[in-house]
């Protein structure tokens, strides 16, 4: 409970959840086999919604039920030293591998609970509760994997076109439950924005011209995660450009078509109070259910039943996604690409050079036919190509 208090004044609130998520389970391999011990997802809630949170249980009303959660895991809870013993220590790295249904974890997630994990016990080290770090003679650390995106989820210019135009169709005509979001789902794909920058445009960032190509300076996101995260006490978060320098922008160039979207979702809804472009009915953030249900709706419409059950463009992060490979598969510079899309050349192309949905079919053609340049002449071409002397 003290490192999630000396590690949560700063932190972004996603950080700030994952690091709880992080505490609960280890808190968890960490409890002694006492009677009485609650059911796992009562335990789970209780510490990650109550022990570690800013500010404490100490400092807030905490539920009758969750406050004897608590205090049995107070009992409960092996103390640090435990740690020492190789057994002990390799028990818990061994619970942080698995769910709380007891499958394997993520790689990814799996090596975030173990940074946890090692970082809480480097500040017990600190502040005096250990005399030593128990998992320097520990082997078996995880590295850190580049995740490359699968290319069946990718879309194909014509499939992102008609995708965007169906989320229109979603909902009645007079609630624009789907309507509202076309230019959400568009930047995405036509912009390349993450779904957290595309919630926090502003039109006063961009530059939206009656033709031609416009711009947008992106310098902030609004990812949602939850009210008990977040400083104001708002579902969503308002944070800078992912892993960038606080303050730090970058440059994005709109295409025409998006800039007729956008300018076209101006004149029809207008914009929200602090100028976003995109609002619910009451001037809300975009929340992630609400868009992701009309995206579900909208493969429905727009895709045949066989790609329906497909992986293709399944979430609506596959937009930019698509937007990264079709602008790679087009002959860009992949440092203009990766600039434009806020990622670093090296992630850029281990993770989405991926090729566009029926690519394969054109190149086959490409190679097809200069393999038939090669093909001896049949006997009819040579009929049909001798002179009449011959």
């Amino acid at each position: 409970m003290n490192y999630a208090q000396a590690h949560w004044l700063g932190r972004a609130a996603h950080t700030r959840r994952e690091n709880s998520e992080a505490l609960a389970a280890i808190t968890r391999a960490m409890l002694l086999d006492l009677p009485g011990r609650p059911e796992e997802s009562l335990l789970h809630r209780s510490l990650q919604g109550w022990a570690f949170v800013v500010p404490g249980p100490q400092e807030r009303e905490v539920p009758a039920q969750a406050r004897l959660v608590l205090d049995w895991v107070a009992k409960a809870s092996r103390p640090l030293i435990d740690l020492h013993d190789p057994a002990v220590a390799r028990g818990v790295l061994d619970a942080l591998r698995r769910k709380r249904d007891g499958t394997a974890a993520a790689r990814e997630t799996w090596r975030r609970k173990r940074k946890v994990l090692v970082s809480a016990l480097y500040y017990a080290v600190e502040q005096g509760e250990l005399g030593s770090h128990p998992l320097d003679n520990i082997r078996g650390g995880v590295s850190r994997q580049v995740t490359t995106v699968d290319p069946r989820v990718v879309v194909n210019p014509q499939q992102a076109r008609n995708l965007i135009t169906a989320v229109s169709y979603v909902g009645t005509y007079h609630r624009a439950r789907g309507r509202r979001l076309v230019g959400f789902f568009a930047g995405m794909y036509y912009a390349g924005l993450r779904p957290e920058e595309a919630a926090g445009v502003v039109v006063t960032d961009c530059v939206l011209p009656t033709s031609g190509w416009g711009r947008l300076v992106v310098n902030r996101a609004l990812p949602q995660v939850g009210k008990k995260w977040t400083d104001n006490g708002r579902r969503h978060d308002e944070r800078g450009l992912k892993n960038r320098p606080a303050g730090e922008t970058r440059v994005v160039p709109l295409p025409p078509h998006l800039v007729a979207l956008w300018r076209e979702s101006i004149n029809t809804f207008g914009v929200a109070d602090d100028g976003r472009l995109f609002f619910t009915e009451r001037g809300d953030i975009i929340g992630s259910t609400s868009y992701y249900r009309v995206w579900s709706e909208a493969r429905t419409l727009a895709l045949p039943p066989l790609l329906v059950a497909s992986p293709l463009a399944t979430k609506p992060y596959d937009l930019r996604h698509s937007a990264l490979s079709t602008w790679l598969c087009s002959g860009a510079d992949p440092a203009e690409v990766a600039q434009r899309a806020g990622n670093s050349v090296d992630v850029l192309l281990t993770r989405y050079a991926k090729c566009l949905y029926d690519r394969q079919s054109i190149t086959n053609q490409r190679i097809e036919h200069l393999l038939r340049a090669y093909d001896p002449p049949s006997p009819d071409d040579e009929t049909a190509t001798a002179s009449p002397e011959q």
